[in-house]
């Protein structure tokens, strides 16, 4: 274990499988892939429902049916019921890339052309397929589609051209189709009888009669790219949608027998699925460029029109950095998007507006992505001025300008800054200060300009007056920085000249080199530190008032890629082209820490709580989450579970945080799943199993359970009935009643004719009556019995599962209501447990447990039986004894807040 631990990804919408589409009562559902595990959308809003335990392989195909998912991975096909795996069929030898959901069954094709059928009713007794199918040779299948109407029979598609008409009972082939000389791509069955249409790698349709197989209509993409998915309209349209290898969707009129509208800009990659909603006109897309879209067909002309869309990524993300006190993520891609990525709720991504891109796109005729600005390779933001003016600027490879974007619109700002309009050259590096009033920019020929940010105007340049040239370096700006005063702005060029500036003045107060050609810079505002990053993979920390190095860390052996500093500058993080993600200790001078991943990181960012860094790497189009150990582990010491030295092999994030074998041992391991209510996010968190000194452990309960405890006279007050119930108008025809002078129902009592017989009744309820007071409720004897054992756990889950209300009238049993001699009233059952009642809230104050809920709990038996505590001293004993404990646990925690607040006022004044 290190200091950080994989979490999960976040970006990833979709890929290249299929996605399955469902129906459970009103609602429909939606199942996509990504990667290793399979996602759940609900199509009414396109919210994410559901996140599956990770697979050991990559998914290839996906089928769903009611609360069962299948899922081929690799040979095998996993099945789940909703979230946890209840089955694992394994009997192909081949790679599995076909499921069809049959009936009752489920069918399974593999590459060599081995179908097997598997039955889902009863899966722990069916583990085994109930039949086989093995196809022709030379017969590679691409498509598998059951026919309406056709009984037990499927039409298999071949990447030769043939099709095969096959009845699984018979488990023979009834007919062969010759095909058209071009790969079957995609396959899908019509509203109308004995009709498919069929989808060739050459770009055309083909609708086809399978009973005379006679070709009905021919339609071709005018792209000339192979035909990958297909959908007829089922709501009495005559529409039938395909897609194309280039993004494009082309919507063709059965009755007009022609095209009638195409999406040219549906998707930016090839399209993998479509399917029309079940008698709705709205049509599902998906696309390897990691989008799911959905289109509405309402308007006047007929034309499909974007209802609601789910995307991230398409391109790996080139520079990201955490924004929102670490609840969202700012994440710039190659594909010229700049997306804000949620860490909570997955719903709240969304990719920033670059006004009206669509619009003009549908103009000229041309494709978003020619429209949009080029990919921003490096981005400043400050979060002071979010909500006055734009508080985000952007430099963009091989552009002259830098772009300004106001977040709390999510849109793409008024102003243009164009530093230098006499020699344009590309802008390479960008600042905000830290008012949020200015942004400081730099080109590749040295300039550096400072802009308002409020009204877009150049405030000056910087000027170094020593240069022959009137720039502020000789060669390219690679990072700029500003101090928490705007006191100071430093600067790094590309020759390894690092200046630093009075940020007012725009004049030059000092400079040094560093040796060698610079990359990169960071500066920490609060410790007025400085690291660079050379061509010699070394990381150097200057301290910019003293003008001297202080740390130099070496250990990367290709080119560095990102670093970041911590919140409290302690740490120092760094990411190499080697694959290594490196933390280095500042004050220690050491490197304390160091993973190994298989793909090179590329860009991070460390949240300002420290609880959670974000990484970005190459060939990965999603933002990849790591957990801080050190935040959660009641280790007392980072050495205790960090590497040091050494570089431990750790595997990347998944987009699920628990793998299938993990989430069925889940409660042995102690590992709590949260699942939000509306992303359904699945992640674990291990729970400490000791207490961690100094600090108090909450009850984890939902917060209303433990506030209702406080508040229910409110609740009980508030539900209070407004009028008295009424009384039945008659009778029930089968209870005898006699008849009243007051009108009222008076019903007959069962009255026995042997006086013998009542005697004996009154007596057995004299003697109830007598034992009533010997019996304990469940409440009590676990009170008893926790409190011999002086082992509170059992109890405490109890009344955790106890409801408010119950709770409530548990400890009112214990009420002391009549008066009674001080000798009698101590030997009292009620009196025993209100003593062991405050024994057990002393112990649980004292050990810090389920801290919240334990106040509550308090604070309700002191509000029912304090009068009892006062009235009697051997109880005011233990009351004072609560008293101190629970002064001790408020001192303690107030001497903690106290240090910490020390420990960040002396960092901010601190300097090395």
């Amino acid at each position: 274990m290190g200091i950080f631990e994989p979490f999960r990804a976040i970006g990833y919408i979709t890929s290249t499988v299929p996605f399955s589409v469902q129906r459970l009562g009103t609602e429909t559902f939606v199942t996509v892939s990504v990667g290793k595990a399979f996602q759940i959308y609900n199509c009414a809003k396109l919210n994410l429902v559901i996140i599956s335990p990770q697979l050991p392989k990559k998914i290839r195909a996906l089928a769903s049916y009611r609360d069962f998912t299948f899922a081929a991975f690799g040979n095998e096909i996993a099945v789940f019921k909703r979230a946890h795996q209840v089955a694992t069929w394994s009997k192909h030898v081949a790679k599995v890339d076909l499921l069809l959901l049959f009936g009752e069954h489920v069918l399974s094709l593999d590459v060599e052309g081995n179908m097997f059928i598997w039955a889902f009713k009863g899966i722990e007794e069916h583990l085994a397929p109930v039949g086989h199918v093995q196809l022709c040779e030379k017969f590679t299948p691409t498509c598998i589609v059951h026919p309406d109407t056709y009984l037990n029979k499927v039409l298999v598609g071949s990447q030769e051209g043939p099709l095969q008409l096959w009845n699984i009972n018979t488990k023979k082939m009834l007919y062969q189709f010759k095909g058209w000389g071009s790969s079957v791509c995609c396959c899908v069955s019509s509203p109308a009888l004995d009709v498919v249409a069929i989808g060739c790698a050459d770009g055309k349709i083909h609708v086809h009669n399978l009973k005379l197989d006679q070709e009905i209509v021919t339609f071709e993409h005018a792209s000339r790219g192979a035909v990958t998915a297909l959908s007829f309209s089922t709501d009495g349209r005559p529409l039938l949608a395909s897609g194309g290898s280039f993004g494009v969707i082309s919507i063709w009129n059965l009755n007009k027998r022609r095209l009638q509208s195409v999406i040219r800009d549906a998707h930016d990659s090839s399209v993998i699925s479509l399917n029309f909603l079940a008698n709705e006109p709205v049509l599902m897309s998906a696309s390897a460029d990691n989008s799911l879209k959905m289109w509405i067909f309402d308007t006047n002309d007929g034309d499909p029109r974007l209802l609601r869309f789910r995307s991230g990524h398409s391109a790996p993300p080139l520079c990201i950095r955490f924004y929102s006190n670490g609840r969202h993520i700012l994440s710039a891609g190659q594909d010229r998007a700049f997306r804000l990525f949620s860490v909570i709720q997955e719903q709240q991504s969304r990719e920033l507006s670059q006004r009206h891109i669509s619009r003009r796109a549908k103009k000229l005729r041309l494709k978003e992505e020619e429209l949009k600005l080029k990919p921003v390779i490096a981005f400043d933001c400050a979060e002071i001025r979010e909500r006055d003016w734009c508080n985000v600027v952007t430099c963009h490879m091989d552009t002259a300008e830098a772009y300004v974007w106001r977040l709390q619109n999510f849109v793409l700002g008024e102003h243009i800054l164009k530093p230098c309009p006499e020699n344009p050259t590309p802008i390479k590096a960008c600042a905000i200060s830290a008012c949020g009033n200015f942004a400081v920019v730099g080109t590749a020929s040295g300039w550096i300009e400072r802009f308002n940010l409020q009204s877009g105007i150049s405030r000056g340049s910087y000027l170094d007056k020593s240069m022959t040239k009137s720039y502020s370096h000789d060669g390219e700006v690679i990072g700029l920085a500003c101090d928490s005063t705007n006191t100071l702005m430093i600067s790094a060029g590309y020759h390894g000249d690092v200046k630093v500036w009075d940020f007012k003045k725009r004049e030059l107060k000092s400079r040094w080199d560093v040796g060698c050609s610079l990359v990169k810079i960071v500066y920490h505002r609060v410790n007025g530190l400085l690291a660079t990053v050379a061509n010699d993979f070394v990381i150097r920390l200057y301290d910019v008032v003293a003008l001297r190095m202080v740390r130099e860390f070496r250990g990367h052996t290709d080119r560095i890629t990102d670093l970041c500093f911590s919140e409290d500058g302690k740490w120092l993080l760094s990411s190499s082209m080697d694959g290594s993600l490196r933390i280095w200790d500042v004050i220690l001078a050491k490197q304390i820490d160091g993973v190994h991943v298989d793909v090179p990181i590329t860009a991070l960012s460390l949240s300002p709580n420290m609880d959670i860094l974000a990484t970005a790497h190459s060939d990965q189009n999603g933002v990849y989450l790591w957990v801080n150990q050190s935040m959660y582990s009641g280790a007392p010491n980072v050495d205790s579970y960090a590497s040091g030295k050494n570089v431990v092999n750790i595997r990347l994030p998944s987009v699920s945080a628990l793998r299938s074998s993990e989430a069925d041992d889940a409660d042995d391991k102690k590992t709590q799943v949260s699942e939000n209510s509306e992303s359904q996010n699945a992640a674990s968190f291990l729970i400490s199993p000791e207490q961690i000194p100094e600090l108090v452990t909450l009850s984890l309960l939902p917060k209303s359970q433990w506030q209702s405890l406080i508040n229910l006279d409110i609740i009980k007050a508030r539900n209070k009935p407004i009028e008295p119930p009424k009384k039945p108008e008659k009778a029930p025809f089968f209870l005898p009643s006699i008849p009243s002078l007051s009108g009222d129902i008076v019903f007959k009592s069962n009255e026995s004719d042997d006086d013998g017989e009542d005697e004996d009744k009154n007596k057995d309820s004299k003697n109830s009556m007598k034992n009533f007071d010997a019996l304990e409720s469940p409440f009590s004897k676990l009170l008893k019995s926790s409190w011999d054992s002086k082992h509170f756990s059992d109890f405490t889950d109890y009344i955790k599962g106890l409801s408010p209300s119950a709770l409530d009238i548990e400890l009112r049993m214990l009420e002391i209501i009549d008066e009674e001699v001080e000798e009698e009233l101590i030997q009292r059952p009620e009196f025993i447990s209100i003593g062991q009642l405050l024994d057990y809230l002393i112990h649980e104050i004292t050990c810090r447990n389920n801290f919240e809920f334990m106040q509550a709990v308090m604070r309700l038996f002191l509000k029912i039986h304090g009068e009892t505590i006062r009235c009697h001293p051997s109880l005011q004993e233990k009351a004072r004894k609560l008293l101190e404990s629970q002064s001790l646990v408020w001192q303690k925690m107030d001497k903690l807040f106290q240090s910490t607040r020390c420990i960040v006022t002396f960092l901010s004044n601190s300097q090395f």
